[in-house]
């Protein structure tokens, strides 16, 4: 066949356009998609193979070879796989019949960022050597077809291309790339080897470089005529788990997440049922500086069929699995998936919701083992990660119970380490619900004036000091049938804890003491909702209440720090009618300034802030004068 020129179909125009004149970032993308062409292009010939051996030809050993020519400026990605005809040659290069076309265009066309992964997510691989090329030379020969029966395919990128028959005496594939000024960077072994590393390293064919070493007469690096495998040639999570050491897991965690220590544990499975796919899942030791970052992306990448297709899909783990390192490899979504497409796929809602539970099972034997070093693991990972954890209770309903188990606190019995199912195994007879508290601080929970009487009969109280744990109680009422119940919030009830005589006592405190109560009210009725005598406090004189359904004071503060708004409501003060300062106020002469001393004593117990500190200075200054 002579030279013929063919112009492109018209949406290949506007994509070479796209492509040539748009993408700017991450250029390298061109040869994990080349070489990815390659792969399959093999994978084909072994599929044919199958029923015709003759297309082995002479040489039955598939793989693929990056060269490049620093004189003539071109590098080159070869196979020998199934090659194709003059026939193919027009149909595959000159045209495209993949789907999503239209949106790959209208996605360059907008005013997002012009990403080379686009061309990777849309199944338009081959055109992406134009974003470092001024001029692609394909050399082909189908298996099967003669020598004399090879194709050159050719062109500048611009509206046309030219096919001519060449003699090709091996069948496959060798696509030459001329390259633009200024791509001289993939004229290097150690940066064609490098991105080779970074996304084709578990292709299953070995992918040949020629061997590079230092010649002292020259004082530069020398190609040699050897070849070298660049890759690994085998998806280490496609192996078996028999097959891999602890050393290669970890080093393979390294690798993909930049870390330099070793991971606290990993999870190795292959899936298969509705979603085939195969999971390797690292949890690191330590927790990384942007971990608070929710808009940062996930930390699983995506392959499918052991062609790597994105770094961070982040719909394949939930947001407070954001820590979560490792790679998954779908058998079934397609190579042009896109992020659009991740979030929509049921395929990918089932991988997401099976690795889910693989992590939170990972979380589990490490939690429960019997092996003490283990549960210092878990102890150390709850440290790093647990607050984020804790998010999962209102993000992840459908996991929530099993989330819950996970959860540690610090409580009155222990400052860390307390799991609920703990605190149930503690509870007193005849006690009913889970007692916590929340505070800004561990110190300010645990001297609460609020625990006087739970610490006075013995009662285990958690104490909540991370700033995630309001949000979260929201969405948490039970653990096992029993409620959670704030001991800062409503009047304090011990059901069967609280014995006759002391309800008795109580009661006729509150009656004696109503005249006192009414002053108190009055002189706090801008302050205070209530005042009431209570049965919660030993030592101390007062303490600061919310009503059931009221924001804690705890939540009102981290609310204003974060330049928030907190509904307006006043909190309730109860007061110790045994206390000598609460005993004082009936024969006072300031009753005024003692009640608003009292009010504030109890604001600052509570790890509030007073509204005016200087009101609060001159009235004790002045108390302390009489």
């Amino acid at each position: 066949m002579e030279k013929q020129t063919h112009s492109f179909q018209a949406e290949v125009k506007q994509i070479l356009h796209l492509v040539t004149h748009s993408l700017y970032s991450n250029k390298e993308i061109f040869l994990r998609e080349l070489v990815s062409n390659a792969s399959d292009a093999c994978d084909k010939l072994r599929f044919e193979a199958l029923d015709n051996a003759a297309l082995f030809e002479d040489t039955p050993n598939l793989e693929v070879r990056v060269s490049f020519d620093a004189d003539a400026r071109t590098v080159t990605i070869s196979d020998n796989g199934i090659g194709m005809s003059a026939d193919e040659a027009i149909a595959h290069l000159g045209t495209i019949a993949k789907s999503g076309t239209r949106e790959f265009m209208a996605k360059l066309e907008g005013d997002q960022k012009k990403d080379a992964n686009l061309i990777g997510q849309f199944g338009v691989g081959f055109y992406s050597g134009f974003i470092v090329a001024d001029r692609i030379t394909v050399e082909t020969r189908r298996a099967g077809l003669k020598a004399e029966e090879g194709v050159r395919w050719s062109s500048e990128g611009t509206g046309d291309y030219e096919v001519e028959t060449i003699t090709k005496p091996g069948r496959g594939t060798d696509v030459i790339l001329h390259l633009r000024e200024g791509e001289e960077e993939f004229l290097k072994t150690w940066r064609l080897k490098s991105v080779i590393s970074k996304y084709s390293d578990h292709i299953s064919l070995p992918i040949l470089m020629r061997k590079e070493e230092w010649d002292a007469e020259k004082s530069e690096q020398v190609l040699k005529d050897e070849w070298e495998s660049v890759n690994k040639a085998s998806a280490l999570w496609a192996r078996s788990k028999s097959e891999v050491s602890q050393e290669e897991y970890d080093n393979f965690y390294k690798q993909i997440s930049y870390d330099t220590e070793a991971p606290l544990a990993h999870t190795h499975n292959r899936v298969e049922g509705r979603s085939e796919y195969t999971q390797l899942l690292y949890i690191p030791a330590k927790a990384p500086f942007d971990l608070w970052n929710r808009d940062k992306r996930g930390g699983v990448k995506l392959y499918v069929k052991r062609v790597f297709i994105m770094d961070d899909a982040e719909a394949l783990m939930p947001v407070y699995l954001r820590f979560v390192k490792g790679v998954i490899d779908s058998a079934d979504l397609p190579l042009n998936v896109s992020r659009e497409l991740l979030q929509e796929s049921r395929d990918v809602k089932a991988i997401r919701e099976g690795s889910t539970k693989r992590v939170l099972s990972m979380l589990e034997a490490l939690a429960d083992s019997e092996d003490a070093a283990e549960r210092a693991k878990y102890a150390s990972f709850w440290k790093d990660f647990g607050a984020v954890l804790k998010e999962g209770i209102g993000e992840d309903h459908q996991n929530q119970e099993r989330l819950a188990k996970l959860l540690r606190f610090a409580s009155t019995h222990a400052d860390e380490g307390v799991s609920f199912a703990d605190y149930v195994s503690r509870m007193k007879e005849g006690q009913e619900a889970i007692y916590y508290i929340t505070a800004d601080t561990l110190a300010a929970a645990k001297n609460s004036p609020q625990l006087e009487i739970f610490r006075k009969k013995g009662i285990e109280v958690l104490l909540l000091t991370d700033r995630v744990d309001e949000w979260m109680l929201s969405h948490l009422f039970e653990f096992e049938g029993k409620s959670l119940q704030s001991v800062a919030k409503g009047a304090v009830d011990l059901g069967k804890l609280q014995d006759e005589e002391e309800k008795k006592k109580a009661e006729e405190a509150a009656e004696s003491f109503k005249p006192v109560l009414e002053r108190l009210k009055a002189s706090l009725k801008d302050r205070a909702k209530d005042v009431r005598v209570t049965t919660r406090l030993v030592d101390s004189p007062a303490c600061i209440v919310v009503e059931e359904g009221d924001m804690s004071g705890h939540l009102a503060r981290l609310l204003k720090q974060a330049g928030q708004a907190a509904p307006a409501s006043l909190p309730t003060l109860e007061i110790n009618a045994e206390h000598a300062l609460v005993k004082k106020l009936e024969r006072a002469e300031r009753f005024d300034d003692l009640a608003h001393v009292l009010f504030d004593q109890a604001v600052l117990a509570e790890g509030g802030h007073l509204d005016d500190p200087a009101a609060y200075v001159r009235r004790i200054n002045a108390m302390l004068l009489v």
